[in-house]
């Protein structure tokens, strides 16, 4: 029999286009990352994460009272039902934030009455209350697990000084409130990655929102994706001291290994989402006076970025998971919640790209997602296998 060779193809999708968009565009080769036409950097210096959120879902910024009303609404979703916190309290205290998230998240579809509704008006509703409960969720199940009462949100504050007070029980000081709120922004939206695909893929069936959020959960939970700035942190603790970063470096470019938080499948400069995090990772670790982490993060990135180019004779960047890692640690945040604290961002994007699957470009490609494969066989190769009986094999 003639050896099965698998063919030689694009893999994972990457360079194809699948589906058309308005809602963001990656500009790889120029290092722009852009929201509905607005660069980010424009929008982390300007606003806030409800105005991001508004964009996202409605198309536009707001004008200032839509924004009030919009960032009201949110708020008054900020109350999960009773019952998730008593589920949330059976669980296993050491189960993991995503798992539990994603486990938690489609429960808000209780306090939904028009759930599944075929009227964008009602996804919209549902966007809402999964942006205002998934942080409530992450926020009470940190507590619970830790044997602590949740915290009922404040409504004085905005939904990032919220989230933090709900976490800690102390409101954040204005300067780590703004830091945060702009990750947010930073987080809440990046095209096709993996966990959006998923939930334009499941939306693309016509399930609900819930469920295709649920989806996306699942799908940033990997390593490679949502958790990829915790394997930063535990770098970045491993090496735990400047003098060590060079036998750390040569170690892993020996060994074939990787530099976590260096490298993008999209991005050929650095990633302008890192650009703005440096110096707020480098501030906050300043105001927790932790100042190590920052320190380690810039040698490595310098010392790493040499490296790299001597032995691989290419360039290699900074992406987002590289300085949200340092960051959100400086800020007194258990690296196992770093997933749940990136899913609480992009499930605004999430919810854009629902809607969009489902309202505004259904009828522009077929009603569902279904790629092809090439069938390469297995041990009978691409042929069909001849059957033999069970006492015959």
């Amino acid at each position: 029999m003639d050896e099965c060779i698998l063919p030689v193809m694009d893999t994972g999708l990457r360079g194809i286009d699948v589906a058309s968009s308005k809602i963001c565009d990656v500009k790889g080769k120029e290092g722009k990352l852009i929201y509905r036409g607005f660069l980010i950097e424009d929008l982390a210096q300007n606003v806030g994460f409800e105005e991001v959120c508004f964009l996202l879902l409605y198309e536009r910024l707001p004008k200032k009272q839509e924004l009030e009303d919009f960032t009201h609404s949110l708020k008054q979703k900020r109350d999960i039902p009773e019952n998730i916190f008593s589920f949330l309290k059976i669980l296993p205290s050491d189960m993991n934030p995503m798992d539990v998230l994603q486990m938690a998240a489609p429960l808000l579809i209780q306090s939904d009455p028009n759930a599944g509704s075929e009227k964008i008006e009602n996804t919209l509703y549902s966007a809402e209350n999964l942006i205002a409960g998934m942080a409530t969720i992450t926020a009470a199940w940190d507590r619970i697990r830790n044997n602590k009462k949740p915290i009922e949100p404040d409504n004085n504050l905005n939904h990032a000084a919220n989230f933090l007070y709900m976490l800690t029980g102390k409101a954040p000081e204005d300067e780590t409130a703004r830091f945060f709120d702009t990750s947010l922004v930073l987080h809440a939206e990046h095209s096709f990655n993996a966990s959006t695909f998923t939930a334009r893929q499941v939306a693309s069936t016509k399930a609900h929102i819930y469920a295709s959020v649920s989806a996306a959960i699942g799908s940033l939970s990997g390593a490679l994706h949502g958790g990829a700035n915790v394997r930063v942190m535990k770098m970045l603790k491993e090496i735990g001291s400047v003098d060590k970063i060079d036998n750390y470096i040569n170690n892993i470019l020996t060994s074939g290994g990787l530099i976590m938080g260096l490298g993008h499948a999209v991005y050929q400069t650095d990633d302008p989402r890192a650009v703005i995090l440096a110096p707020m990772s480098k501030r906050m670790g300043q105001i927790a006076d932790q100042p190590l982490w920052y320190k380690l993060s810039r040698a490595l990135e310098k010392k790493g970025k040499a490296a790299f180019k001597a032995k691989k004779q290419r360039e290699i960047f900074c992406n987002v998971d590289f300085y949200s890692a340092s960051l959100f640690y400086a800020m007194g945040i258990t690296t196992d919640l770093f997933s749940p604290l990136f899913a609480i961002s992009r499930v605004s994007g999430w919810a854009a790209h629902v809607i969009e699957e489902q309202f505004a470009m259904a009828a522009a490609k077929p009603s569902l997602y279904r790629p092809g494969a090439a069938y390469v066989g297995d041990y009978c190769g691409p042929d069909e296998c001849l059957f033999t009986d069970i006492d015959e094999r």
